[in-house]
């Protein structure tokens, strides 16, 4: 069970570790892109690849969809990033239960985004949990853990790739000790659990309250989505890569300056270089080649989220 482009090395390990995989679930092809054009979730295209029905509910809820699992006879469900609440009814269809593999180091980072929430909290690590799955979110007992560092110049899209390919190497690791009980999950401490939320298109809109190291590990952490944004001259501009620098502005949060014939923005701390930028229906550019497009003029301010 999964569906973007994370989950997709756990299942071509699965495949390569020679396991029966006898179905996948995952999302309807949905409308993306400017253009509205339908795309298949990238699992779905991998399963066709590999000759792996592909069974699509819009929602697990319905009997006739719970009766399609039943139908499959599993002896265990993989979940990767599906994206989906598992009921009870649910997760009791396989004889030997369900496991889920989690990009963070758990208890740290339960929820929908954890490798975006590790980077913004500034986290020196990032990692892959195998668990146990039960009706709470990701809240299992851990079969077992691998921890990655997270670099400095590290985006959400760059450390999922790695996360991903170090998920399903240890996946198909530890499998075979836990399926046959030679190996003990081990519950989480409940004391140190961290949750983070569902991204919205409105988060990536940089706060007044940020400082400048803030505002640079949101940049990266919403790249590439929902993509880190300043307004600018009354539209929407994203950025796409930029660093912090330590010198305090003697401007307030919003106001602009060039520096390293780049645009900046001051926030606490530190002015916010935009290495690169894009206009709404702009390509991305560097952000020495946005100033010489407004011909070294800034608008004095850009608009930041209260």
């Amino acid at each position: 069970m999964g569906s973007p482009a994370f989950a997709v090395p756990s299942l071509r390990a699965l495949v390569g570790a020679r396991y029966n995989v006898v179905g996948v679930v995952t999302h309807p092809d949905r409308p993306s892109g400017r253009g509205g054009a339908i795309h298949a979730p990238d699992v779905k295209v991998a399963a066709l690849e590999l000759g792996i029905e592909a069974f699509q509910p819009e929602t697990l809820r319905e009997e006739e969809a719970r009766e399609r699992l039943r139908a499959f006879a599993p002896d265990l469900f993989v979940v990767a990033a599906y994206g989906k609440i598992l009921s009870r009814a649910v997760l009791s269809i396989p004889a030997r239960g369900c496991v889920n593999v989690h990009a963070s180091l758990l208890p740290r980072w339960r929820g929908a985004s954890p490798i975006a929430a590790a980077i913004l909290a500034g986290d020196l690590e990032a990692g892959v949990s195998i668990m146990e799955m039960d009706v709470r979110m990701d809240a299992g007992a851990v079969i077992a853990q691998r921890s990655v560092a997270i670099r400095p110049d590290d985006t959400t899209g760059e450390l999922e790739v790695r996360l991903a390919a170090l998920g399903a190497d240890l996946l198909v690791e530890v499998l075979p000790d836990w399926y046959d009980r030679r190996i003990e999950a081990m519950p989480q401490d409940e004391s140190l659990v961290t949750v983070c939320h569902t991204l919205s298109k409105e988060d990536g809109h940089l706060r007044v309250a940020m400082t400048a190291a803030e505002a640079e590990r949101a940049v990266r952490a919403y790249n590439p989505w929902p993509g880190a944004y300043i307004e600018y001259r009354g539209q929407r501009m994203g950025i796409w890569r930029s660093h912090a620098t330590n010198a305090e502005p003697d401007k307030k949060p919003g106001s602009t300056t060039v520096i390293e014939k780049t645009p900046a923005v001051a926030f606490a701390g530190g002015w916010l270089v935009m290495d690169e930028l894009q206009r709404v229906g702009s390509k991305r550019l560097p952000g020495a080649a946005f100033l010489n497009g407004e011909r070294g003029q800034l608008a004095p301010e850009v608009g930041l989220r209260d």
